[in-house]
Formats: C-alpha cells, structure tokens, sequence
C-alpha cells in the first residue's frame, strides 16, 4: 500500500506540476514552460499506472484524493491561493470517498 501511496503522490506532484507549467506558459508566453509541462503530463500518466495489478476504478478514486490534497498544497504554496469554504467541504468529501475506496478494499 505504502508503494502505490508514494506513487500516486508523485504522479498527482507531476500532474499538478505539469498543468502549471503550461498555465504558466500560457499566461506569459514561454514554449519552454509549454513543453515541459506537456512532457511532466505525458510522466504523470506513467507513473500513476505503475501499479497495474490494482483495480483501475479504486486506483483512480485513491489517486483523485491524493491529486486534491496535493493540488491544494501547491495552489496555496506557489499561487497564494486561499481556498474557499466550500472547496475545503468538496475537498473533504473527496478524501473521505478516497479512504472509503482504500480502506472498503481490505
């Protein structure tokens, strides 16, 4: 279990990582950012299926509350972000179905 966490943690750090970088990219217009966030998503799709022998729905649901928790990290951390009331309850809601999903498969 432990494996798969720290994959899907830094699949969710790529991903997250990648979108930035072409957000990014877009707002001031870098093709450098633009390329590396493409190649940092064309990552994230391998890393999070580095776990094949684990049922694609559950390790999708597990990686959603993981992509959430680090997503908001780096919007605070890297855009000043401050999440609103409701995107803190949605975020709740969206772990616990993650450790439902986790925890209902043992």
């Amino acid at each position: 279990m432990v494996p798969t966490l720290v994959a899907l943690f830094c699949a969710a750090l790529f991903e997250v990582g990648g979108i930035a970088a072409i957000r990014y990219g877009l707002v001031r217009p870098a093709r450098g950012a633009l390329l590396a966030g493409s190649l940092a998503l064309v990552v994230y799709g391998f890393v999070v299926n580095t776990n094949r022998g684990a049922e694609f729905g559950r390790l999708m649901g597990v990686y959603i509350a993981t992509f959430y928790l680090v997503s908001q990290v780096i919007g605070v951390v890297v855009f000043g972000d401050r999440p609103a009331a409701p995107v803190v309850l949605g975020g709740v809601l969206i772990v616990g179905g993650g450790l439902v999903i986790q925890l209902a498969a043992r």
